[in-house]
C-alpha cells in the first residue's frame, strides 16, 4: 500500500470546516433542501462519501454515480449497509492518509457511466478531496458534517484548484517525514 498523501496537523484543523455548502438541520430537513438543490442544479451526477450521507441519499431516491463508504459512522464500526452498486471495489486507505490504490478506484469509477460502491478499509473521509479532483465540473460531492448536517460541493474549477492546493501541502509534508 502506498501512500500519496499525509493529514498535516494544520490541515487536520482546517479541514473540520466544510468545504462547499453546510446544510444544517434534522436528517428530513437536510434531505428535503438537498433534493431541492438537486432539481434546481440538475448536476451531472452525484457522489457520496459517508456511510450515513449514502443511505440517506439513495433511501430518498438520489442514486449517485460513486458512493464512498468505510462501515463506520462518527468512526464507529456498523453493519455493511446494503447500497445496491454495478460495480464493487474494496480499497485501503489508512486514516490521515490517502493511497494511490484508493485514488485509482476513484478515478476508474468516475471514468464508467455506472453506480460504484468504493468500501475502505480504513478511513474514507480524505478521499472527499480526490472526489471533487476528479469528478466532472458541476457535479456533487455530498459528504456528511457531524453533529451539523449534510455538506454539498459543486465541483467548480476554483474548487478544484482550492483540493489541489490542499493536496499538495499534504504531499510536501509527506515527503519531508
Amino acid at each position: 500500500m502506498s501512500i500519496a498523501y499525509t493529514l498535516t496537523p494544520e490541515l487536520r484543523r482546517k479541514l473540520k470546516e466544510p468545504l462547499g455548502e453546510l446544510i444544517r438541520g434534522s436528517y428530513a430537513e437536510t434531505i428535503k433542501i438537498l433534493k431541492s438543490i438537486l432539481e434546481k442544479e440538475k448536476p451531472p451526477y452525484v457522489i457520496s462519501v459517508g456511510d450515513r450521507v449514502s443511505k440517506n441519499l439513495v433511501g430518498n431516491h438520489i442514486f449517485p454515480r460513486l458512493m464512498i463508504v468505510d462501515n463506520k459512522v462518527m468512526r464507529k464500526s456498523i453493519k455493511p449497509i446494503p447500497l445496491a452498486a454495478d460495480k464493487l471495489v474494496n480499497v485501503q486507505n489508512p486514516p490521515g492518509a490517502i493511497t494511490n490504490e484508493a485514488i485509482v478506484a476513484i478515478q476508474e469509477a468516475l471514468k464508467n457511466n455506472c453506480r460504484v460502491k468504493i468500501t475502505v478499509n480504513g478511513e474514507e473521509d480524505l478521499l472527499t478531496l480526490i472526489a471533487i479532483l476528479h469528478a466532472e465540473e458541476n457535479a456533487f460531492v455530498a459528504y456528511g458534517q457531524p453533529r451539523e448536517g449534510v455538506v454539498i460541493v459543486k465541483v467548480t474549477p476554483e474548487k478544484k484548484a482550492e483540493v489541489a492546493r490542499i493536496l499538495k501541502a499534504m504531499e510536501n509534508f509527506r515527503k519531508t517525514k
